[in-house]
This record gives structure tokens, C-alpha cells and sequence, in this order.
């Protein structure tokens, strides 16, 4: 099973023990769009309590009825307002200003009650001490606000190649199989500098397929594409494979030396961990021992370091919070280059993407103008027909019989047949993710066959299991 549906499995699994309150830890990670519209509505329709951490920030907005931000520029390190993300951030706002028109009151109020001090103020009597013990307290305070209110942010910043080129890449007629299905078929798609390309998708239609077409490492079945001279693309893969859990943070920023280049500048690489917001005393600890939010921003780290004409980004977003996302948008939506982005993340497709370029899992492709517009579609699009029910004798009639022998085996061995087809998964997981053959494409593409053909026979396997389930 791919990690969505994995996710949709345990999330039905906790819904079906009725819990009093469902606590939920990033719920929407590895979920398509459709499997999060799908959590919204049962979270939304069945009005259970829950108390859920996400920086979905569209799921929020849907579902959460009362907001809890965490954050030490408050004063008990904690905001809370009840209604909607967008209602939460108002006020949040709100709140923020009259606390700056406050720092700004009592740091007017400092500021003379210092001059007075340096004039030669004397304790003698009762009230100039009370004077002097509420200025040292005035200062404690405004001290102690300017330290809560300074609130880190990495810093990201994507370098484009500045080159003229019209078209940086073109794809015409693309068509491409996998394990037996078609995922992309006679798809047209023309990259300019500007273009920025939301791809959406269920899990499993072929977006990183298409992505891998496009970066060169996996060739089409059909149809042609076009690259720039010398075209210049830089990648972030959802698997990380890139990483060495092995190696220091020190090495995996600065893998020669103690220093990075960038943006024709030399920075040291402690200067270059606390742009993306690691302190001096982690740079030696393994990467596998830091957490997925801050081994994502090892690989924004390095993709910083690159110029690109085209950035392919699948699912950056993950383990990100909400600041660095912001950060990021900003970052992506200034980039002069072309971009084509895989991300679960709905607030940022409406906000960076120009175009949005939707899979159906079956070849199909559909191009819309922004997200809401594709939401749209999506709900005006006429349901699946089903077939009428049966009159109660042909529901007899065609009522499942027992299980008979063969499929009693087949039941009863069907557990460890599921388990050995997804350790054959996993090791053709493992086997794609070698870097051995990152640049074999025969080999790269062999493999991916092998894993499409493995994930298709593990879904094959718990379909017939549901099967038999239902016979018994």
C-alpha cells in the first residue's frame, strides 16, 4: 500500500474504536488532496471532538473550531482564540499590534526613566527608592519582551540562472506505462521562465513519474521532450534519499569544507546552519538523529546552493512548519525560473502555482487556472453512476456463497503472502533509491517497473483479501 492509503487505513482504524476525543498528530501528511477532503468531511460531518497538530493550514480552516498556537513571543508562551484559522490569525494579529504599541509605550517610559537614573538619582528617600526598584523592573520587562518577540525564520532564498531562454522545456505527446498501467498518456506541457506547475493527484497517478519524465531519469514510452541547452533543474525528492543518516549536519551542509558558496559569496558553515535555523551545537550530530522538519531543511539548504532554470519539487512541504512554509511560498513565488510542484499542501498550490495540472491515476490529463478552480470541478462533477438494487430475489440469487476449499487455503495463507509482497515492496524501494544507478537510466528504469509492479501486486493482494473477507 502506498503511504497514503496507509494513513487513510490507520486513521479509519482509530475512527472505527469511537473514540471520546481522536488526538492527531499531522494527520494530512502523505495524504493526496482527495484523501484530505475525505478526512475533513469525517471529521466535519460526525462533530467529534479532536485535537489535532497540522500545519495544513486549508485543513485547519475547515475543520478546527478553536486554535492553540504555541510560541514564546507570547506571554505565557501560548495564544488561543476560538473559531477558524483565518478568524485565529486576526485576532492573533490584533493581539500582536497592541502588544508592538505597548513595547513601544514602555520602552518610551525606559528610555526616561535611564535618563533619570544617569542624571545621579539618590535612594534616600522612600519614593525615589520605589522609583528606582520599578525602573530596574520596567527594564527586566521590556528586556524580557524584546527577547520573546524575536521569532526565527529560515531563511530561503531560490537562485534562478537569470537566462533568457523562451522555452525551457517542452513535452510533446508524453505517454508512459509502469507495471502494467498507464499513467501518463499524449500529455502536452510547455515550461517557460515564470511557469510554476501545481501537479495534483491521487496516490499513485503518476506524479512522480511525470516528474522523474521531466528531469530526464526515467525515458517516455511515446512522445518527445524538449530541453533547453544546458538546462540547468534542480530537485527535491519526497524519499530523501539523498541524505546520509550517517553524517554530520557539518558535512551535509558543507560536504568540502567549512564553508558554502552562494550567491557568489563565500559563508562559513555555521553562518549557513543558523540561516535554516540549526544551532552551532548540532553540527555534529548525525542527520539521522535530527528531526523530518530539519533534515527537509538540509535539503532546501542545499538546493539554495544550485542555480536552476527549473526546480522540480516533490512534496517539500513535509514536516515543515508553518512559518518556514510561508517562507518558502514567498521564496518560490519570486522565483524567476519555471517550477513544477508536488505538494499536498492546497494553500500553497493556490498561491504559487500559475497553472495546475491534474492526473486522474489513468492517463488523463486536465489543466485549471488555480486550485479553487479545480475544487470547483471536482464538485460539479456528476457522481459515479451505480448500478440499482436488486430485487430481493436476484439479491439472493446473487448473494456470495461460503468459501470453498481453494479459497479457504488461499484465505488462511493470505496474511503471509501480503507481508512477503511488501518486503518484496520495500526492497524495490530500496533498490530505486541506490545511487549506484542514478545515472544508468536502463537500470533506473527496470527498477522503477519492478517497484510499480510490486505496489501493484501488493493492492491486487489486499483487494482479493477484501474478497474473501466478504465471503466469509
Amino acid at each position: 500500500m502506498s503511504g497514503g492509503w496507509k494513513k487513510r487505513l490507520a486513521i479509519a482504524r482509530e475512527l472505527a474504536a469511537a473514540p471520546d476525543v481522536l488526538l492527531m498528530d499531522e494527520p494530512t501528511n502523505h495524504l493526496d488532496v482527495e484523501g484530505i477532503l475525505w478526512l475533513e468531511g469525517v471529521l466535519t460531518e460526525r462533530a467529534r471532538a479532536c485535537l489535532v497538530v497540522s500545519h495544513d493550514r486549508y485543513f485547519l480552516e475547515h475543520v478546527a473550531t478553536r486554535m492553540l498556537e504555541l510560541n514564546r513571543a507570547y506571554p505565557d508562551g501560548l495564544w488561543q482564540a476560538e473559531g477558524r484559522y483565518s478568524e485565529f490569525l486576526a485576532r492573533r494579529d490584533e493581539f500582536l499590534r497592541g502588544q508592538a504599541a505597548y513595547q513601544e509605550s514602555l520602552a518610551n517610559t525606559v528610555r526616561r526613566e535611564i535618563e533619570w537614573l544617569r542624571r545621579g538619582a539618590k535612594a534616600r528617600s522612600t519614593k525615589a527608592k520605589g522609583r528606582i526598584k520599578e525602573a530596574a523592573r520596567l527594564i527586566d520587562e521590556l528586556q524580557d519582551r524584546r527577547a520573546r518577540g524575536v521569532t526565527a525564520t529560515a531563511g530561503i532564498d531560490f537562485v534562478s540562472s537569470q537566462r533568457r531562454t523562451r522555452r525551457l522545456l517542452v513535452a510533446r505527446g508524453l505517454t508512459k506505462s509502469l507495471g502494467g498501467r498507464r499513467l501518463v498518456s499524449d500529455l502536452d506541457l510547455v515550461i517557460t521562465p515564470g511557469t510554476r506547475v501545481g501537479l495534483i493527484g491521487p496516490n499513485g497517478s503518476g506524479k512522480t513519474t511525470l516528474l522523474n519524465l521531466l528531469a530526464g531519469s526515467l525515458p517516455p514510452d511515446a512522445g518527445e521532450i524538449e530541453r533547453a541547452d544546458q538546462l540547468r533543474i534542480v530537485r527535491f525528492e519526497q524519499a530523501r534519499s539523498g541524505l546520509d543518516p550517517t553524517e554530520s549536519l557539518r558535512r551535509a551542509l558543507a560536504p568540502e569544507g567549512d564553508a558554502v558558496t552562494w550567491q557568489g559569496r563565500s559563508i562559513h558553515v555555521a553562518s549557513w546552519a543558523r540561516r535554516f535555523l540549526f544551532r552551532p551545537e548540532q553540527l555534529e550530530v548525525p542527520v539521522g538523529r535530527l528531526s523530518g522538519g530539519e533534515q527537509a531543511r538540509i535539503l532546501v539548504a542545499r538546493l539554495m546552493r544550485e542555480p536552476a532554470d527549473l526546480l522540480i519539487l516533490d512534496e517539500p512541504t513535509n514536516d515543515l512548519d508553518i512559518p518556514t512554509l510561508e517562507v518558502l511560498e514567498d521564496s518560490l513565488a519570486e522565483f524567476d525560473g519555471g517550477l513544477v510542484l508536488v505538494t499536498h499542501d492546497r494553500f500553497m498550490l493556490e498561491r504559487v502555482s500559475t497553472v495546475i495540472l491534474a492526473l486522474d491515476g489513468a492517463g488523463g490529463t486536465a489543466t485549471f487556472a488555480d486550485y479553487a478552480q479545480w475544487e470547483a470541478a471536482r464538485r460539479a462533477a456528476p457522481p459515479a453512476p451505480s448500478k440499482a438494487a436488486p430485487a430481493a430475489s436476484e439479491r439472493e440469487r446473487q448473494r456470495p456463497k461460503r468459501l470453498g476449499y481453494r479459497e479457504q487455503r488461499e484465505w488462511d495463507g493470505m496474511e503471509r503472502t501480503i507481508l512477503a509482497a511488501e518486503r518484496t515492496l520495500e526492497a524495490c524501494q530500496r533498490a530505486v533509491e541506490d545511487p549506484a544507478i542514478a545515472s544508468d537510466p536502463t537500470a533506473l528504469q527496470q527498477r522503477y517497473a519492478a517497484l510499480e509492479a510490486a505496489r501493484a501486486d501488493v493492492d491486487r493482494l489486499y483487494a482479493r483479501w477484501a474478497e474473501l473477507e466478504a465471503k466469509r
